[in-house]
Order: C-alpha cells, then structure tokens, then sequence
C-alpha cells in the first residue's frame, strides 16, 4: 500500500511541473523565472560538488546539466528534455566538433609514435639524461611553457612527451597533470602571441579603454599575478620536492609502484628519438601556420601577424594543422619501415579509443556551460559589480579577482568569463589609468584561476587527458595548490589596489609564495 500511495504522489507531482507554463517575452522566447538570479549558478555548483563528492564525472555533470535545464524551462519535464538535447548537447558537438576533431587527430599521431617505437627510443634516452624526479618535473614544466601557442595544444602535447619520462621518474600521473594544467592557460594568458591574447584584445578593442585591444592585453601582462605567481609556486615546488594534501598521496604511491609506463607499452627497438621529435616539431608547425592561415595572414597580402591570430579560428585552425602533421608522420613512418600500413591503420580507431573518455566530458562540460549562460549568470555578476563599484573602489581589483574565480569555476570558462567581465571592468575605471589595466589584470588573472581548478574547464579536461589521469583525481589534488597562489594572488591585488606598481606588487607577491611554501614544507615534516 505505501509503495502504491508514492507512486501516486510521483506520479501527480510529475503531471504537475509538466504542466508549469513558462513564461514568454515579446519574442516568444522562454523566460525562466530564476534567471539572472543566484539560481543561475546552482547546476554548474550541484555538478561541482557531486564530482568532488562522488568522483565520478560522468554522471556528476550530467545532474548539473539536468538542473539547469529544469530551472531554464520553469519545470516542464518535456521542455527539460528538449532543451538538453537541442540546447545542450547537440550544440556542444556541433560548436565543439573542431576540437573533437583535433583530439582525434592527435590521439592517433601518439599512437603512431608509440607503435613505432619512438616513445621507447625517448625514453631510453630520457633514462640516461634526465635521472631525476626533480629533473623530470622541471623539463614538463620548461617544455609547457615553450608551448604557448594554445591550451589545448598544449595539454596535449606536452603529455604525449613527457609522459614516459615522467612515469619513469616515479612522479604521479597527478602531478604530471598538474604541471600541464598550471602552464596551459597561465602561459597563454601572458603571451602576447597566443589565442588567448587574440581573445582578450578582441574583446576589449571596441571599448571605452583608451588604447588598442592588444596594447592593453600587453599592460596587463606585469600584472597578472596569477599567472606570474604560478610559475614561481611551480618551480619552487619542484626544486624543493615536496607535496601536501592529496597530492602527497599520489607521489608516495607513484614512487612505491614499478615504472608504469614500461608495463603498459609494447617494447619496440626500431625507433630513435627523431622519430617522435619529427612529429611534434611538425605538429607544432603546421598548426601554428593553420591559425594564422585561418586569420587571414595570407588574405590580400596582409601579413599583419597580430591580426591574424586575433582574427583566427582555433576550432578549424588546430585540426587543421594536426591532419598535414598525421599525414607526413604516416609517410615518414612507411619509409623508414617502422610500421606496416596495416598498423597505421590500426592506429586511428585506437587514436579515436584513446579520446573517447575527455569527448564525453567535454561535451558534457559545454552543455553545464550552455544551461548556465541561458540562465542569465552574466547579468547576475553584473548587478553585484556595479552594486560594489561605489564604495570599494580601492579594493576592486581583488574584489574583481575574486568575482572572475568564482565565475570561472562555476562555469567552467575562462573565455566566457573575461567576456563577460572585461566590459564591466571597463565602465567602473577611468579611461587609460593605472587602476583600469590592475582591474583587466585581475579579471584575467581570475578567469585563469577559477577555469585552472574547475571540474568542468574544457583545459582541465585536456590536462587529465594529456596526463592519462582520472580526470577527478586530478582535480582534486590539483585544488589545494591552485587555491594557495589565489589567497596570495589576493592579497597582492589588494596592494596593486594602493600601490599602483607592477615591481613592488610582484615582489611582495613572489616574497608571499616562497614565504608560504617553506612555513608549509616545515609543517608537513612535523
């Protein structure tokens, strides 16, 4: 009888919210009646919690997904599922296909290099050059930030190279993860040749600043202190050879178990190292002169460089570059005779095996993404910026740093964030002050902070991916790090609010990491 009695009540509450009519403005447009509200950002902190919580990913942002198309359709069951297929994940692939693309295309080109025994003969090579642990994270983190083209590009190919040297070195796939995801967006963000740089001086061109888009993004670079203070927290942690938190765990489990990555890879001696340094040098060739092709570089003999990358595609221009780098390292390798044809095309369903799991969750992530936009969270940060514009002027630019982590993190977007912020940012300060390019900095520096220990940031996913870790291990240990350098991030940009100088803040800033990082080495040992 009670089971029938809950049946009943489930029943009638489902015709209920089935029933719920939306709302509709003058262009027949569903409005939800918990838009630009706190409402706005509950799926992607319901999605959040439950990977941290549950670690398991899958499911985790598929509920998030769910919520936000529940409170987007004002509880209409139909409308919830219509808006998840249209909405959300038929436009996640649809918007998402070039990098699917890309991923694809590289998974196969390390599956060639593995195949033809080019990641053996490096890591022979890496066994009597790079001997230690220390050694090994260094060079992760040097070849990181010499790849500052694109994030994407980046995770990838720094984890297809340095993941037997790594492995090796008995450092975890954590903090091989770690180490790609802290010099993805960071070094992009700083580069004044990056996607990144051409997102930013595209988005602030048109605005009331004072200066051009890429002069202001070039100002902003001393004080982007998230960034800066990363690298030094990097390499610092690196030469002192110590962890905390979760990662501690990690490390002390990678250093007791035998070399994973020759366990897992087939011994093949006829490779040598120039068989997988042909192919990533190739890779990075042509994919650099894919995004300035598809910029325009070569359109009516422009040969404007700036422009090009600010007017790129990275979407077509990667797959792009990363198809003309499969096919020469295909025609490379059959000449030496490292591989049969056959093999070769064995290679692309594994290629595509290989990338199956960051697809999932990237489709998923942009989906959680697109609920939150549509729930109004942009307007919802607006309202709370302007509110707090009058009376902590000083304080905005830690005030803002704040507001773009949280931002970043929820939606799990950098790109997304900075759009959003940037135009506010700009209509608090006056036009070419100081406190202007300290404001642009620190909504920067934020919307790298919040998309680098996001769950759901696509260069999260892309850092797992490259490292070949469980994407919410990775996360997970990765948290404490990030949220260290954000506290002296803070602090420093409650300074940079006073002082107004670049050496002075970043001084005191770099003093803070150090200073921390040793009162911390100290405490762990006790």
């Amino acid at each position: 009888m009670k089971k029938n009695k809950l049946c009943q009540i489930l029943l009638i509450t489902i015709f209920i919210f089935s029933k719920v009519t939306p709302t509709l403005a003058a262009n027949n447009q569903t409005v939800s009646y918990f838009y630009a509200s706190f409402w706005s950002l509950i799926p992607s902190a319901a999605a959040i919690t439950l990977a941290l919580i549950t670690k398991e990913v899958f499911s985790s942002l598929f509920i998030g997904i769910f919520i936000g198309a529940l409170l987007q359709c004002n509880f209409n069951l139909i409308a919830t599922l219509d808006i998840i297929i249209k909405n959300g994940f038929i436009v996640a692939i649809t918007n998402y296909s070039g990098i699917f693309l890309f991923l694809i295309l590289l998974g196969t080109i390390v599956c060639l290099i593995n195949s033809s025994g080019g990641s053996e003969a490096f890591g022979r090579w890496a066994k009597k050059n790079i001997r230690t642990r220390i050694s090994a994270m260094l060079v992760t983190f040097i070849l990181g930030v010499l790849i500052f083209i694109d994030d994407y590009f980046n995770c990838l190919t720094v984890g297809s190279v340095m993941l037997p040297i790594t492995d090796r070195n008995k450092v975890s796939r954590a903090k091989l993860s770690y180490l790609i995801d802290a010099t993805a967006a960071p070094i992009c963000m700083i580069a004044p040749v990056s996607s990144w740089a051409a997102a930013v001086s595209a988005t602030a061109e048109n605005l009331n600043t004072g200066i051009s888009g890429i002069q202001l993004f070039i100002k902003t670079i001393a004080y982007n202190f998230y960034s800066l203070l990363t690298f030094v927290f990097v390499i610092s942690l690196c030469v002192m050879d110590f962890d905390y938190g979760p990662m501690k765990i990690q490390e002390k489990e990678a250093q007791k178990n035998i070399d994973i990555f020759e366990e897992k890879t087939e011994k093949n001696f006829k490779g040598c190292v120039l068989d997988l340094i042909l192919p990533v040098v190739a890779l990075i060739f042509f994919c650099i002169i894919g995004i300035i092709y598809v910029g325009g570089f070569w359109e009516n003999n422009s040969g404007d460089f700036i422009f090009a990358f600010s007017n790129t595609d990275a979407f077509v221009a990667l797959p792009w570059g990363a198809l003309i780098a499969l096919i020469l390292t295909i025609i490379y390798m059959l000449s030496r005779r490292l591989i049969s044809f056959k093999e070769v095309m064995d290679c692309l369903p594994k290629g595509f095996t290989s990338m199956v799991s960051p697809i999932i969750i990237l489709t998923l992530a942009v989906s959680l993404n697109t609920m939150t936009n549509s729930l109004g969270a942009d307007i919802f940060v607006h309202n709370i910026m302007t509110n707090v514009s009058s009376s902590l002027y000083n304080f905005l630019p830690s005030v803002i740093f704040i507001a773009a982590c949280l931002l970043a993190f929820a939606s799990g977007t950098s790109w997304g964030t900075f759009g959003i912020l940037i135009p506010i940012v700009t209509t608090i300060f006056t036009p070419g002050s100081t406190l202007l390019i300290i404001g642009i900095s620190a909504c920067l520096a934020g919307s790298v902070c919040g998309d680098h220990c996001s769950p759901i940031s696509d260069t999260t996913i892309m850092a797992s991916a490259g490292a070949q870790c469980d994407h919410v291990t990775h996360v997970s240990t990765q948290l404490p790090y990030v949220i260290t350098v954000a506290i002296i991030s803070f602090i420093t940009f409650i300074i940079a609010g006073f002082v107004q100088n670049s050496i002075i803040c970043l001084s005191i800033g770099i003093l803070l990491t150090l200073g921390v990082l040793f009162a911390i080495k100290k405490f762990t040992n006790k």
